[in-house]
């Protein structure tokens, strides 16, 4: 690393969280007023001279020979809201901003090839990363510095340097040392591209049940075996959780291979999510993340790819072990979808936002009062029995967020109340809290439609409706993957990423193409269809062609058309979403099954060799890419290969 480099990370801070600020009057509209992004237009009166990304404001940066403030956020992100109102709504910053900057704001949603590559650069500058990401870059877009959140000023919320004082920083770095500063940045870039450059490897992997036992080994390894969830540490044993649908993907195949370990695993981590508070058990739904160990207190925002997912799961789960209490889940959590996160075209919306009145959880989160008002003494007593609505407050020391005390099997017993009339009383309970909180401001809503992701919850609801036997899901399905193949396309007829207001826009990267051929697949799965498999087919043609990597196998982020940002490079991890890789891989065995083509299923096995060093190093990091090298393994234990 350059010393120059070095020399300019010593502008490393601190980073930190605090409370959300006063919403601000509009002022004149910046050049984001032009979008269909809620999160960007969420900007678009800043006093900030905000342009989104694109040639124009790439150009205005070289003519000016300013450097660039790059701001990446997403329309639910807490944080981000954070800092549109204590740094971007102040007159203050944003006159130096403007003056010294040409600043240009990105939903990472809606392109998450920009995201990738700059938070990358981050990684490696900080070793940490998270949104909203704050990166300065040179004039033609190569990274120097950058951080995720900072408060408005020094000091703010107990940190010695804010946002204001890293700006002016920053500025006299490229008044003075211009050219250290471009060298920094040609280093870093370097550093990005080998680190998204796909690696080359002299012997390829085995696809054996050595490569799923090492994997079982690894989830164990970090398994919290009394509340569920993974990456525990005893050490650590209150960090957040998250669900991770892909890990669970991976033990469902691994349990219907006969494995009770992994289907211990799948079932311990299932429950603790149904009974905790990261489920809304008053509207349905599941929420990002539980921000303690037990899945107890969520972080609030609701996202369509967690419920899309968790859908699919606890139906498949419920076709595993008959628990009726997943069937339970997954009927709420599509309920939920198709009731609050459904457009009149038939198309799935984004997210929901944690915050409403500029408060994170207002709209979940329920006082003794509020209770005491509202519920007579009965009611009471069961909220409390069973959603622990009473006693010590389970939420900032004041307030609670709903969560089972016992499992839906046991609470008759308990309760010593018949299972239907319990059903009863819980039903009317429910009713009449989802009546009162609806009286309440609603969080915001992402109303734009992404190809990727409604791709995953077109998969749910089939899988759902397949496997529950509930035709309107299946229809629903259906309605939407019509609506894609119909709307969202250019006007050659390539796969478009994101849709609002009749506008469809933005070229599709492989996850779009993936999801939505897993979906297609799902809906051939469940109504048996000719015309699903077709599509399915036409686009998995399309996604090699332009996706492909026929030298190392598997698929680049980018079509071979696409603007390069830095580097075309692959994502080979299954987080949030699974990588487009992982999900393709399984398409393509599909694929091959169906129509009887040798060259779709060795094409597959390309593409989980192409994770071969991941999977070498890592292998829980691609859970979802072992899933289709479960079925390989299978397949050829079938045949004697």
């Amino acid at each position: 690393m350059p010393t120059s480099l070095r020399a300019v990370l010593l502008l490393s801070l601190v980073l930190t969280t605090c409370p959300l600020s006063a919403e601000e009057p509009k002022r004149p509209a910046n050049h984001l007023a032009g979008e269909t992004s809620p999160y960007l237009l969420a900007h678009a009166h800043n006093p900030v001279e905000w342009h989104p990304w694109g040639e124009a404001a790439l150009e205005l940066a070289k003519k000016e020979n300013k450097p660039i403030f790059l701001s990446i956020g997403y329309s639910s992100c807490h944080w981000c809201h954070v800092m549109e109102r204590e740094s971007f709504s102040d007159e203050e910053i944003a006159k130096f901003l403007n003056a010294h900057f040409v600043c240009i704001k990105v939903d990472r949603e809606e392109r998450p090839d920009i995201d990738h590559v700059y938070m990358t650069a981050v990684q490696i500058m900080t070793r940490g990363g998270g949104w909203p990401l704050s990166v300065f870059l040179t004039p033609d877009g190569k990274p120097f510095y950058g951080g995720t959140y900072w408060p408005a000023r020094d000091n703010d919320r107990n940190v010695p340097v804010g946002f204001l004082t890293v700006i002016r920083r920053v500025a006299q770095l490229w008044e003075e040392r211009e050219a250290d500063l471009r060298t920094s940045g040609d280093g870093l870039t370097n550093l990005v591209k080998q680190s998204l450059r796909p690696r080359v490897t002299l012997q390829p992997m085995a696809i054996d049940e050595k490569l799923l036992t090492t994997t079982d080994a690894a989830i164990a390894e970090t398994f919290d075996p009394e509340h569920g969830g993974f990456n525990f540490s005893a050490d650590d044993p209150n960090q957040p959780k998250f669900p991770e649908p892909a890990t669970l993907q991976y033990l469902l195949a691994r349990a219907r291979s006969g494995s009770d370990e992994a289907k211990k695993m799948l079932t311990v981590t299932l429950d603790g999510i149904a009974a905790g508070g990261i489920r809304d058990h008053i509207g349905g739904g599941l929420h990002r993340y539980s921000v303690d160990r037990f899945w107890r207190i969520p972080h609030f925002e609701k996202m369509l790819y967690d419920n899309a997912q968790l859908a699919s799961l606890y139906a498949e789960a419920y076709q595993l072990t008959g628990n009726p209490q997943y069937r339970r889940v997954a009927e709420e959590t599509c309920d939920f979808v198709l009731s609050e996160m459904t457009g009149p075209e038939g198309q799935f919306y984004s997210a929901i936002d944690a915050d409403s009145e500029g408060i994170e959880g207002k709209y979940y989160r329920w006082s003794q009062k509020e209770l005491q008002d509202l519920l007579d003494a009965e009611e009471l007593k069961l909220a409390k029995q069973v959603y622990g609505l009473g006693g010590t407050p389970n939420f900032e020391e004041a307030y609670f967020v709903p969560e089972l005390q016992a499992s839906i099997a046991k609470l008759p017993e308990n309760l010593k109340l018949q299972p239907a009339e319990l059903d009863t009383r819980l039903q009317a309970l429910r009713e009449k809290l989802l009546a009162k909180r609806s009286e309440r401001v609603r969080p915001a809503v992402d109303t734009k439609a992404l190809t990727e992701w409604n791709g995953l919850m077109i998969a749910g609801l089939a899988d759902a409706g397949r496997i529950l036997k509930r035709q309107d899901y299946v229809d629903a399905a259906a309605r939407n993957a019509d609506f894609l193949l119909a709307n969202v396309k250019s006007p050659e007829g390539q796969l478009l990423r994101s849709y609002k207001d009749g506008q469809a826009k933005i070229r599709a990267y492989v996850n779009d193409y993936a999801m939505l051929i897993d979906g297609l697949i799902a809906l051939h799965e469940a109504t048996g269809e000719q015309k699903w498999l077709d599509a399915a087919s036409r686009l998995m043609k399309e996604q090699t062609e332009r996706f492909g990597d026929a030298r190392l196998g598997g698929f680049y982020f980018t079509a071979d058309d696409a603007e390069e940002v830095i580097a075309r490079g692959k994502i080979p991890t299954d987080d949030a979403i699974p990588s487009g890789n992982s999900v393709s891989a399984g398409n393509l065995l599909y694929l091959a099954d169906k129509l009887d083509d040798a060259t779709l299923r060795e094409q597959a096995i390309g593409a989980i060799r192409s994770g071969q060093t991941l999977l070498e190093l890592a292998p829980a990091a691609a859970p979802r890419l072992l899933v289709a090298a479960e079925q390989v393994i299978r397949e050829n234990n079938k045949t004697g290969e």
